[in-house]
């Protein structure tokens, strides 16, 4: 088999005659160089192509790993979170609950202690001022909700405890006070036998001044201060038998006659319902009872308004 070759340049056309061996391997070289070279190039066509796609894959791949992991992470802080917010919000319901209780408590122990009404408001906070040196001029932001609440609690308690410890002084003066000023009866149970002003005398029958209260009562009962204070006095004057006197201070004494006993002595602190004598019936009396004055500022009263009183 031959293969001729014209050309258009009018040369001598070339023959090729395919039965010679030496150009069959020539074209048989040619041949698979050409298929060689197309399958190399096909080849790195393909990697050049494929290789940054898989790596990209792969990049994704792994963020998407490290995203899931951060989720993880995200999931077991938020749920740490939520446990320190639930714990803080239960103690915020105790505070809240403790200072219901508070107020409560304040306004008992005014209403105990018959404080006028508006002296005391625990409603509101107690006013309070003074110019204040501030550290940068800066505003504070605006806090969270929670943060907002126990901030707020706080202010709220220290409000509280302002108050309270002024009623706590409030009510130790008042009671220091009462506990001063002459209450109630110096015996227990007896009546009252003859009243403070004019009256027959028991033993001439004229008029005479009654200084203070004869109070009917067995011999040997107890005799109790009506009021605080120092004994001033412990022993015998005369009309008045056995007599105790006790000065109560802010002006106030008191005085305690006719005693079969005397149980205290001069320079003796004595209390509200101690026992200061035994009752009797010594001196210018005509049976068991107690004599009680209660003097003011140098001057004897009525000590019937004193005795109906109570503390």
């Amino acid at each position: 088999m031959q293969i001729i070759l014209v050309s258009r340049t009018k040369r001598v056309p070339k023959t090729f005659n395919l039965a010679d061996r030496r150009l069959r391997f020539r074209l048989a070289a040619i041949t698979a160089g050409a298929v060689l070279a197309c399958a190399g190039l096909g080849a790195t066509v393909a990697l050049a192509v494929a290789s940054p796609r898989d790596r990209a894959l792969a990049d994704i791949k792994q963020l998407r790993d490290q995203v899931a992991q951060q989720n993880a992470q995200l999931g077991g802080v938020r749920k740490d979170a939520q446990r320190d917010i639930d714990a803080l919000a239960m103690k915020l319901g105790q505070l809240q609950a403790q200072s219901t209780r508070l107020n409560a408590l304040g306004e008992r122990l005014t209403q105990v202690g018959k404080i006028g009404e508006g002296e005391f408001n625990f409603d509101q906070n107690p006013g309070v001022g003074g110019v204040e040196d501030s550290v940068d001029g800066g505003a504070y932001p605006l806090p969270q909700t929670l943060n907002a609440s126990i901030d707020q609690l706080a202010g709220q308690f220290d409000s509280q405890q302002a108050q309270l410890s002024a009623l706590q002084s409030f009510l130790l003066d008042a009671r220091v006070e009462s506990n001063l000023k002459p209450t109630g009866m110096p015996v227990e149970g007896g009546y009252i036998s003859s009243y403070f002003g004019g009256r027959p005398d028991p033993f001439s029958g004229h008029s005479a001044r009654h200084t203070g209260i004869d109070i009917s009562t067995p011999t040997g009962t107890p005799v109790l201060a009506v009021a605080e204070g120092m004994v001033t006095f412990a022993g015998i004057r005369s009309g008045y038998g056995d007599v105790i006197e006790i000065d109560h201070g802010n002006g106030y004494m008191t005085r305690y006659a006719h005693n079969s006993k005397l149980v205290v002595h001069p320079g003796q602190r004595v209390h509200v319902g101690d026992v200061v004598a035994k009752a009797g019936s010594t001196g210018r009396s005509t049976g068991s009872h107690v004599h009680f004055e209660v003097w003011y500022k140098g001057n004897v009263v009525n000590p019937l308004a004193y005795v109906r009183n109570h503390r």
